[in-house]
């Protein structure tokens, strides 16, 4: 994985309220304003959220499909022009470097990333080459991507006409998947997901043309919360150096378990069949008393001790204050936590300041600042048992064995 990437500016920062995003959103509008306003918008279809910061890295070529199979985690031979999914790079020790969205166009497979990861990615992809007929390109300076929760194709001018559009698998189980998450109405159903690709120099245009049919902007935070209520995992923000797929229940959409021979792939079937993830993927319920949210990396504490770490919290427009967190196996399902932060963002009351937190403090606390601290409720995505489906009957829940990682 690489932490860094070019620096950029979208045009849109010049609109009315607009406050600059931080971390993964870097570069464009964490909100213009009215996040919690914004975000109602989004939700129901009628806003566009800005993610041109975001990677786009392009592999053609006659191989590309069975080339790009054999050396990540899904089954991309034969793909289907137009037809979404996404994939994970692993190390050999089975955590997740890269985790691109895919569509291809039937010459061109498409990749679209976070930005700290498209540099990485097609440089990693270009040492892979080897005499197989594919080229790769990270176009990440051409392209932008343009996100709402419905296809936009048929409404915007033909010259913004997106050349692809990637709709999100999630949470839907994909040939090959295998869902953690016990649950029957899983709350990613209800988010409808469409990233648009566009070229970056008609992203004004493309906008516009919308906003003339009644459409707004949203910021990034309108985004995240929407994220966040559907469970949905997000490189860079979910993750870090140690995460395995398992963790964060991307075997659903991102894994093909009937697949082998490839980088990563023997961790990713022990730990399936015979193991159990060391760390859980869990949605928290926040206490909303305090008008502010907890930063990335905030600690999530039982009884004094830390048990895991809050990876991303926005005020939902519905649902209140809410933050996925990943934590150690061990916790009880049920257990009442309490998340400890020294910098915190603010929810729409102060959403005139940037209050984002920074990378910088993300994960660490200041000696000179006052904790606070919000207590939690527990809904589980990963459960504890998650793994281990060789010989389990079916329907039969298993509480957790051992202590599970460090964090």
């Amino acid at each position: 994985m690489t932490d860094t990437a070019p620096s950029y500016s979208s045009v849109l920062l010049h609109r009315h309220g607009a406050v600059t995003a931080e971390a993964l959103d870097e570069g464009v509008a964490a909100h213009y304003g009215a996040p919690v306003h914004e975000q109602r918008a989004l939700a129901r279809g009628r806003a566009v959220v800005d993610q041109s910061q975001r990677g786009v890295v392009t592999v053609s070529g006659p191989d590309r499909l069975s080339w790009l199979t054999t050396l990540s985690s899904q089954v991309l031979t034969g793909l289907t022009p137009g037809v979404s999914t996404e994939t994970l790079f692993l190390s050999i020790q089975g955590r997740v470097e890269f985790a691109p969205h895919v569509v291809d166009d039937g010459g061109t497979t498409w990749l679209i990333t976070e930005a700290r990861e498209a540099a990485g990615l097609a440089d990693w992809l270009t040492t892979m080459r080897f005499a197989l007929r594919v080229e790769i390109e990270d176009v990440s300076d051409r392209w932008a991507v343009l996100v709402a929760t419905r296809d936009l194709r048929e409404l915007l001018p033909a010259q913004t006409n997106p050349v692809l559009v990637w709709h999100d698998p999630w949470p839907g189980v994909g040939a090959g998947g295998h869902a953690y998450a016990v649950t029957e109405d899983h709350p990613g159903a209800a988010r409808s997901w469409y990233e648009h690709l566009i070229p970056l120099a008609s992203l004004e245009t493309a906008v516009a043309a919308l906003e003339e049919q009644g459409y707004s902007l949203a910021g990034s935070w309108a985004a995240e919360a929407l994220r966040i209520e559907a469970w949905r995992p997000r490189w860079g923000a979910d993750t870090d150096e140690k995460t395995i797929p398992h963790e964060l229940d991307w075997m659903r959409t991102a894994v093909h378990l009937a697949k082998g021979c490839y980088k990563g792939q023997e961790t990713v079937a022990r730990v399936h069949n015979l193991g159990h993830p060391p760390r859980r993927l869990t949605f928290l319920d926040l206490d909303g008393s305090q008008h502010t949210l907890p930063g990335p990396g905030a600690t999530v504490e039982l009884n004094g001790k830390v048990v895991g770490r809050v990876t991303a919290a926005q005020l939902h427009h519905e649902a209140g204050p809410i933050a996925l967190a990943v934590l150690k196996r061990s916790v009880a399902p049920d257990a009442v936590l309490t998340v400890r932060d020294t910098v915190v963002q603010g929810s729409e009351e102060a959403a005139s300041n940037d209050n984002g937190a920074s990378d910088d403090a993300a994960g660490g606390t200041s000696a000179d600042a006052p904790a606070e601290q919000w207590a939690a409720a527990q809904t589980v995505v990963v459960p504890p048992d998650a793994g281990s489906v060789v010989g389990r009957a079916q329907g039969l829940m298993r509480g957790p064995r051992g202590g599970g990682m460090r964090l």
